[in-house]
């Protein structure tokens, strides 16, 4: 009887030391990233069918903890179709509203043909909790077959789809992330909106184009509900036409966020403030940590969206109403 009650309290002793670390590590400091996988590649010409302008984006959240193992992941996905007629006029309605994979659910459609019965935001929500506790590095390894679905037993019996995107995606975020001063215990969250209003016809003497202008925006919230880091992002993605509906955009060529493009975005010789758009979102992103997604609402803005609080206008002179949607959703659907 002796031997049994020692053995209960080392037992019990061993789970309140692992429950300790499992807590100390949990208000450790980590590093925010963002990262986005863009494709234009499955466009496809006008013929006896309207053509296609495909812009596809992969988008990635973590924090990394001190040692480069993911912490937490989230992953989304923007498919915006815009169709074009064969005489190069658009035939989709530039007030199109589009949801990304995880707000459409299962209206998406694809759990009814899934080997496995799963829908796509299934399967990329169990792709991200799989690497949750991986480097970028074991990440990379992940075994896959030539059209990059999975092979390994633990993870295709959760993950049939193609997980190419997802696995650079994530390498891309863990590369870029940085402390702003999230903790490991903060709730993550992935806000995205697309819209194509920028898109336009062709004519005689110019081409079409069918533009996907995302917005990201990464958060990580205290137990308040306070932002203690934010990365914002966002693509603008072109897919140019003739009049006769015939793509004239590399299908291959890399797409870049305007993060990533930096200065090449070439907006600082335009600002009055003399600042790149990249150096703006963070500028804002920066403005917004330690206050609540209503405190981000209730920021003025003027009637094209731009900041009128003299905090925000020195730094941040862009439309600013983009950013303030996408921390609302951001926030909203953090776990």
């Amino acid at each position: 009887m002796k031997k049994v009650l020692a053995l209960i309290v080392v037992v019990m002793l061993a789970a309140t030391v692992f429950s300790g670390c499992k807590k100390e590590a949990a208000q450790g400091t980590v590093k925010t990233g963002l990262g986005v996988i863009t494709s234009i590649a499955n466009s496809k010409d006008s013929a006896e069918e309207d053509g296609l302008a495909e812009m596809y984006s992969t988008i990635v959240a973590v924090t990394v903890d001190k040692d480069g193992k993911i912490v937490k992941c989230v992953i989304d996905a923007a498919q915006t179709k815009v169709n074009f007629s064969k005489e190069g006029k658009l035939t989709t309605p530039l007030t199109n509203e589009f949801k990304t994979k995880n707000e459409l659910g299962l209206a998406y459609n694809m759990k009814g043909v899934s080997g496995i019965k799963k829908e796509w935001n299934e399967q990329a929500a169990a792709f991200a909790d799989y690497v949750e506790g991986k480097t970028a590095s074991q990440v990379a390894g992940i075994a896959v077959d030539e059209a990059k679905h999975p092979t390994g037993s633990d993870l295709k019996s959760s993950v049939t789809v193609s997980v190419g995107d997802f696995i650079a995606g994530v390498q891309k975020a863990v590369t870029n992330a940085k402390d702003y001063g999230a903790q490991a215990d903060d709730k993550l969250g992935l806000g995205v909106i697309t819209n194509i209003n920028k898109s336009k016809d062709a004519a005689a003497d110019k081409v079409g184009v069918a533009q996907a202008y995302s917005s990201y925006a990464l958060t990580t919230t205290d137990a308040q509900g306070k932002i203690t880091s934010c990365v914002i992002d966002a693509s603008q993605t072109n897919v140019e036409f003739d009049k006769s509906g015939k793509i004239t955009s590399d299908l291959t060529a890399e797409q870049k966020t305007k993060n990533e493009l930096g200065a090449a975005y070439n907006m600082k010789g335009n600002s009055g403030i003399k600042k790149e758009w990249n150096e703006q979102a963070a500028a804002f992103a920066k403005y917004v940590k330690g206050k609540t997604a209503a405190d981000v609402k209730s920021i003025a803005i003027s009637e094209d969206g731009k900041a009128t609080n003299k905090d925000i206008t020195a730094t941040v002179t862009v439309s600013i109403d983009g950013f303030m949607g996408t921390i609302e959703k951001a926030v909203a659907g953090a776990k």
